[in-house]
């Protein structure tokens, strides 16, 4: 097809949870904010997990071969977001002086705003660039709530702080459809949001 035919917002419409995927370096417990988590197969029950190479939880996920889904609800406040989807565990112990509890594999469950975890072994691993996914066994899984499981969209409209009004510009100035990080000056084609690692494709000019 065709680039110029290609409008990358088309694929907004797809439908995505939220979930925070926690992981263990072995020395100390880490997670991070994922929307690609989807169950391929029943029978074996299998589950797919695509995660960013930028993500310090990628090299740990490969390395181990394990990990735990949380499934965020809709009462799940910015902090959250903040706290694993903003901050690099490279640089920060996202669970220093907490002590969660934790599902049969070793790996952290969240205490709060989840309705269920998931524990996943990886029996394949998929190089696709820029990512990896991983497909997984699932080895044991819990509902913790009946609370509605937080959307992607839900996110943006009822959760992510809406942009403040700044002083007019005569840069170009774009913004992240993702974390709402802004950019001034002309988009580089390969340019990599320094918040959320989404390229040029998920900006709008502000």
């Amino acid at each position: 097809m065709n680039e110029s035919r290609i409008d990358s917002k088309a694929l907004f419409n797809i439908g995505y949870g939220l979930y925070v995927v926690t992981s263990n370096d072995g020395t100390r417990d880490n997670g991070l904010i994922v929307n690609t988590v989807m169950q391929l197969t029943s029978n074996p029950l299998r589950v797919a997990v695509t995660v960013n190479k930028d993500n310090y939880s990628h090299g740990i996920i490969l390395k181990s071969g394990i990990m735990n889904v949380n499934c965020l609800t809709e009462e799940a406040p910015f902090k959250v977001f903040e706290a694993f989807g903003f901050v690099s565990g490279r640089d920060k112990d996202k669970f220093a002086d907490c002590s969660p509890e934790r599902s049969d594999n070793g790996l952290v469950v969240l205490p709060k705003y989840i309705n269920a975890s998931i524990s996943l072994k990886t029996e394949q691993y998929i190089d696709l660039g820029t990512h990896g996914m991983f497909i997984c066994e699932v080895t044991e899984a819990r509902v913790i709530s009946d609370k509605p499981s937080m959307t992607y969209s839900y996110y943006h409209k009822n959760v992510k702080p809406k942009p403040k009004a700044e002083p007019v510009s005569e840069k170009k100035r774009y913004m992240c459809t993702i974390c709402s990080y802004v950019h001034e000056g002309d988009m580089p084609e390969d340019f990599v949001c320094p918040i959320c690692k989404h390229g040029p494709e998920d900006f709008e000019e502000i």
